[in-house]
């Protein structure tokens, strides 16, 4: 299948234009990515169609907590990412590809939607487990379709992104949780291989668009996790997104390539608190056995308006169009 975003240059070159790489290759040559290759002066795709891995998530698992809380979502990732994360936490599916001859299904939109729409109290479709912009020629007809079916769209990504393919999404797109790695170029120059600003300027035009946004942020010991540069996050967020983004501050794991020890939960007890004084949604995750950091609280009033333990979700005191029960503060989470 022929990529949607590239351009042709000489001698048959093509540029990929889907991401802030934008690789340039020779007859032959594969991208970063390792989804896109050169097939004598025409982009074309490794893995057309490929699903690797699908299920039906808990929302709270994508991590989004202030959209449809308690829910299900039909959730699908393919190979492939545009992105070297040497601490990916899916890295056998994003840091491999495989060839063309593999045999692997083509799954089409029509049949992802259908399995959506089966599957019992489903929202919609979460694209998500590996980078789903390099499984755009897929996500974006998927999207399209389940969204005239009523199904919701919610989108898990490292937010590296050209803005034209970006522009398309957001129309379409309900939710997004973005992965900001961290508040430091050189952190993502070295462990990403990609870099700060684009990420920055996406999570902007989300913002700016009205979609729903949520923030993850994987604390690393002795790599992202210092306090000044969280503080700098924080604030960037509060000031450019706004104090109602929720931000979730999760635990690492030794993962991939990358064997510093897990965060200590102190650290993050830390971070959140600070994160606090700048936002007013701001939770812990990956902390195994613990609920510290799970509860969605009013801001105004202080209640607890939901109740998280692990992925069941208990909706308390919020009413029917996402506003505190108590005293009226929100709207707080997206219910309809």
């Amino acid at each position: 299948m022929e990529a949607l975003y590239y351009r042709q240059l000489e001698n048959k070159v093509v540029q990929c234009t889907l991401c802030p790489h934008e690789c340039k290759l020779k007859s032959g040559s594969i991208g970063i990515c390792k989804t896109r290759y050169n097939d004598n002066g025409v982009m074309k795709l490794t893995n057309s169609g490929v699903i690797a891995s699908s299920g039906l998530d808990p929302i709270e698992k994508k991590p989004l907590y202030h959209f449809f809380p308690g829910s299900k979502i039909y959730s699908i990732g393919s190979y492939g990412c545009n992105m070297k994360c040497s601490f990916c936490q899916n890295y056998e599916i994003s840091q491999y590809v495989p060839d063309g001859n593999s045999g692997l299904k083509e799954n089409l939109p029509q049949d992802i939607v259908n399995k959506a729409l089966f599957l019992p109290q489903n929202i919609g479709i979460a694209y998500t487990y590996n980078e789903p912009t390099v499984f755009f020629e897929l996500m974006y007809p998927t999207a399209k379709l389940a969204k005239s079916k009523n199904l919701k769209n919610v989108m898990v990504s490292n937010g590296y992104i050209n803005p034209d393919p970006l522009h398309e999404l957001i129309d379409i797109i309900d939710a997004f949780n973005i992965d900001l790695k961290a508040f430091n170029n050189e952190f993502y120059r070295k462990q990403t291989g990609g870099k700060l600003v684009p990420v920055l300027r996406n999570l902007k035009a989300i913002k700016k668009n009205g979609n729903h946004l949520e923030i993850s942020f994987l604390v690393i010991p002795n790599l992202n996790d210092s306090t000044h540069e969280a503080i700098e996050m924080f604030k960037w967020i509060n000031e450019m997104l706004g104090s109602d983004t929720p931000l979730h501050i999760n635990r690492y794991y030794p993962a991939y390539k990358l064997n510093e020890p897990p965060t200590p939960p102190e650290k993050l007890i830390e971070l959140r608190e600070y994160a606090m004084q700048y936002l007013k949604f701001v939770y812990i995750g990956n902390l195994h056995f613990s609920d510290i950091g799970t509860n969605t609280v009013c801001p105004s009033c202080n209640t607890t308006l939901i109740e998280r333990h692990g992925y069941n979700t208990k909706i308390k005191m919020v009413d029917s169009k996402g506003y505190c029960k108590i005293c009226g503060y929100g709207p707080i989470v997206v219910l309809s």
